[in-house]
């Protein structure tokens, strides 16, 4: 087990850790619709209740939050675990919502793209420009599954692009020189790559039903979930159920670095601190934030940190 310390217990399912220089993180309570703020001596403060399902976020370049929101989850409990599920009874769609910090207003920017509303918006990213990209991990019901795919849009609400209809992916990262986008696909148990060749553009794949390149795989019933990079260009992908934790990826070779994590749904994890050697990783069945040292620092993003 990597030595970490709980920072916080009593969450509502958290995920979308964001570290703010003052020393507090920000993370989403999906169960709960709500974006909370962690202070450095434990206590919790709401800073804004959007409802639905608020997952991954990420300061804009005008100090705001903007938050994916998959619309919101069914929900089930077992052995202390919470675990979500399929489309929440009140589901209407997903969307991209832009948070005020100081007064907690809720902004709609996007609900669809080209017509298509979005399904489940899972996490965010910005790019050096202001623009964002996000994942949509679709949606579940009982009799089907809609598709989501790899977006990018512009924080002023002005612009949105799909830039990978389908799969269904779920982390989302920019490597340092801000050349390549990673994303997860979470059911296929892939770690994918996309050279950007433009604003909302990746290059084609070989095959398009295919999309990206392949960085690395796992075996058996591990399960994907989000990503943050290391300073040095790794990929510090959260993995789910058989080996829940972090697993630190080479995205030149491929090989894998295992740090436990006591919850099988180790979701998420975010750098900060003075040296970015600081982590924070989400404990979400259990609703605990956790604190540890990370051995290498993490990349500093484009805003906010």
């Amino acid at each position: 087990m990597y030595a970490h310390s709980i920072v916080v217990e009593g969450l509502a399912f958290p995920e979308g850790p964001v570290w703010c220089p003052d020393g507090s993180v920000l993370v989403v309570e999906i169960r709960a619709g709500r974006i909370s703020r962690v202070h450095p001596d434990g206590r919790t403060s709401v800073v804004a209740t959007p409802g639905g399902g608020p997952n991954g976020a990420a300061i804009g370049p005008d100090g705001a939050l903007y938050v994916c929101n998959n619309g919101g989850f069914e929900w089930s409990e077992m052995g202390g675990m919470v675990l979500p599920g399929g489309a929440a009874a009140d589901y209407t769609t997903g969307r991209i919502e832009r948070i005020d910090l100081a007064t907690g207003t809720v902004e709609r920017l996007y609900e669809a793209c080209d017509g298509v509303p979005l399904s489940g918006p899972n996490d965010i990213v910005f790019d050096a420009n202001g623009g964002f990209w996000f994942t949509d991990l679709g949606k579940h019901f009982s009799a089907h599954t809609t598709h989501g795919g790899l977006f990018y849009a512009r924080a002023d609400g002005s612009g949105i692009v799909c830039a990978v209809r389908g799969p269904n992916l779920n982390g989302v990262g920019l490597s340092p020189d801000g050349r390549t986008v990673y994303a997860a696909h979470t059911q296929e148990r892939l770690l994918l790559a996309f050279d950007i060749v433009g604003p909302g553009e990746v290059a084609p794949s070989p095959l398009p039903a295919l999309p990206g390149r392949v960085v690395t795989s796992w075996p058996g019933r591990v399960l994907l979930d989000s990503l943050a990079i290391e300073a040095d260009g790794r990929i510090a992908q959260a993995t789910l159920v058989e080996r829940p934790g972090i697993c630190s990826v080479d995205p030149a070779t491929g090989a894998q670095e295992d740090f436990e994590f006591p919850d099988l749904l180790t979701t998420n994890i975010a750098f900060g601190g003075d040296d970015m050697m600081d982590a924070w990783v989400t404990l979400s069945s259990t609703g605990r934030l956790a604190r540890c040292r990370w051995p290498r620092p993490g990349l500093r993003l484009a805003y906010g940190a």
